[in-house]
């Protein structure tokens, strides 16, 4: 082999071997970017299931109580129980609540009614009948013995005046919507039961196969609690291939797994490994592309130093413009490059960005979702305990509060597209006891004594009242976290005006702002509550809100203690004043 040959063969063994390297290096730096990505989702999905399953739990126990369950229990006036449990089933969204006799018999039924009910049907053998005929708590996931659809049962035994039990109330929720909702998504999550069979899926051809090998007699006791209905529990093309890496249906995926402990379930978020295999290759091609940039280069400093020393020469001279011609090409393909890298930029940057609002809807929904469930689980708990007219007006305030709170959920979707509401005239001491009604319980619960410095005429402003009160309740609530721990708990609130401006201030004796600015407390997602105590967003869409009002949001500590907030917003001008 001549040398130029031999020469040739190197630089083509040490370039496969770079490319071999890069590749690798940039496969596992995305593979760990994949795996945080996939962490981060999973967490989002895994908190979704877990409030699924949780928000609902007191019910039964709440259902064993009522006087009318009870009697029904006892024999006296089912029909109406058929009508109650209907209504309840109803408004908290629940698939059926029902009444069984102490055999398992179903005696009332939320779906009496229907063309498929409960009624008449014996549940005695279900595993979460025999818990609660036992006094404990039966939970249970199964495929439905009459419906054949999959649920969540919940049960408590109902006991008489004398504590013997009279049967067992329980409750079905579905978690069909969950699973359609990751399967709209676009993600591909399993959800495993202790025994290693799919009991909610991305995808439905999963369900109720398995992952993990199930023993004979762990196989008997399944069929003998029906707890799949007549599926045969097939074998599902499962293979772990490596700690966090799995191979499902003949496809290679990367696995984060969670704990569900209400069930002792296990939770499986899966991210598609070529996602991974295409970034490393295409770090590889860039690569590529910039080191012949980098030989572009050097042709060119090349030509030009042929250039200068063949000058004089006129075959020098024809040498040279066929060089120049050869780089006019190469600064071309140089250029079109670039190109293709600044489109790709772009497009990552707005993909980066409708993550990110994404993310942050999501984050904000959830936030505001459970305490608008809580809220509505404990009014209907308030009207289990209730007579039919007792209390109507506090559920009818109470029912107000939930539809205010589902108002701003509304009302936060400005972060994606600016608020189409026109600004009306507003009393900011109307601002005031709207939000006093939503924080009320809170001040009350941290023994919180107020202190009002109130101007005695209207300070009206141009704005949206919903919009101001959803400002005013962040400030307060980050003013009853502030002063947990303090030996005094005194809250300000300040409202005045100046020449052209009103003025709205909450002050409070807390820890104050720990030296941070106002800049700082309204960056999204900076909190300095601890981890579960608040998303972080609550300045950030204080701060919006005000601006989108023509307002200014400030914030300073006190010489003593604590901090003060105040909102500067424009006085609106009299009616008839131009």
């Amino acid at each position: 082999m001549k040398r130029g040959g031999k020469w040739l063969l190197v630089v083509g063994v040490v370039a496969v071997l770079a490319a071999a390297a890069l590749f690798t290096l940039s496969f596992s730096y995305f593979k760990n970017a994949e795996l945080q990505r996939a962490q981060n989702r999973a967490s989002l999905y895994l908190s979704t299931l877990v409030n699924a399953l949780e928000r609902f739990q007191y019910l039964p126990f709440v259902l064993a109580q009522d006087p009318f369950v009870i009697s029904a229990a006892a024999g006296v006036d089912r029909d109406g129980l058929n009508r109650r449990f209907a209504e309840f089933a109803a408004r908290a969204d629940l698939e059926a609540i029902y009444l069984m006799d102490t055999s398992g018999l179903t005696v009332a039924a939320s779906n009496h009614a229907a063309e498929v009910t409960f009624m008449g049907q014996n549940y005695g053998f279900r595993p979460y009948f025999k818990e609660a005929l036992a006094g404990r708590r039966g939970e249970f996931f199964g495929v439905g013995a009459t419906t054949s659809l999959p649920g969540y049962f919940v049960a408590e035994a109902v006991r008489g005046e004398g504590g013997d039990v009279l049967g067992v109330v329980a409750i079905k929720l579905s978690l069909s919507d969950l699973a359609q909702a990751w399967a709209e998504g676009g993600e591909t999550a399993v959800v495993s039961n202790g025994d290693g069979v799919v009991v909610l899926s991305s995808d439905a051809n999963w369900l109720y196969r398995t992952i993990t090998s199930i023993s004979e007699t762990r196989l008997e006791e399944i069929v003998a609690g029906r707890q799949f209905g007549n599926n045969a529990l097939a074998p599902l093309e499962w293979e772990e291939t490596s700690v966090d890496g799995v191979r499902l249906a003949g496809r290679s995926y990367l696995r984060v797994s969670s704990s569900v402990l209400q069930l002792g379930w296990t939770f499986h978020f899966l991210a598609d490994e070529s996602r991974v295999r295409e970034r490393a290759l295409f770090a590889v091609i860039a690569a590529a592309i910039v080191l012949s940039l980098l030989l572009a280069l050097a042709v060119f400093l090349r030509s030009e130093r042929i250039r200068v020393a063949l000058n004089a020469s006129q075959a020098d001279r024809r040498q040279l413009r066929s060089a120049n011609t050869k780089l006019e090409r190469e600064i071309e393909e140089r250029h079109a490059a670039e190109q293709r890298l600044e489109r790709a930029q772009s497009e990552l940057a707005r993909a980066s960005k409708l993550a990110a609002l994404g993310q942050l809807s999501a984050s904000v929904t959830h936030e505001l979702g459970q305490p608008i469930a809580a809220m509505r689980n404990y009014l209907t708990a308030a009207e289990l305990d209730a007579g039919d007219d007792d209390h109507a007006s506090l559920f009818e305030r109470l029912g107000a509060i939930v539809a205010r709170m589902e108002n701003i959920t509304t009302q936060l979707k400005f972060f994606a597209r600016p608020s189409e509401s026109k600004l009306e005239r507003v009393d900011l001491h109307k601002v005031l006891d709207g939000a006093l009604v939503l924080v009320s319980p809170d001040l009350k619960a941290a023994e919180i004594e107020l202190s009002f410095d109130l101007s005695d005429q209207p300070i009206i402003v141009n704005g949206i009242r919903l919009r101001l009160e959803q400002v005013l309740v962040n400030l307060l609530r980050n003013s009853v976290v502030a002063m947990k721990g303090s030996s005094w708990r005194m809250l300000t609130i300040r409202i005045g005006k100046t020449e052209s401006r009103a003025v709205l201030s909450v002050e409070d004796t807390g820890h104050g702002l720990g030296g941070q600015s106002i800049e700082q407390l309204q960056d999204p997602f900076h909190t300095t509550r601890a981890s579960g105590e608040g998303m972080g967003l609550g300045l950030a869409i204080s701060a919006a809100i005000v601006k989108e009002h023509s307002g200014v949001l400030s914030a300073k500590d006190l010489d003593a203690e604590g901090a003060i907030f105040s909102i500067e917003l424009p006085l609106a001008q009299e009616e008839g004043v131009v």
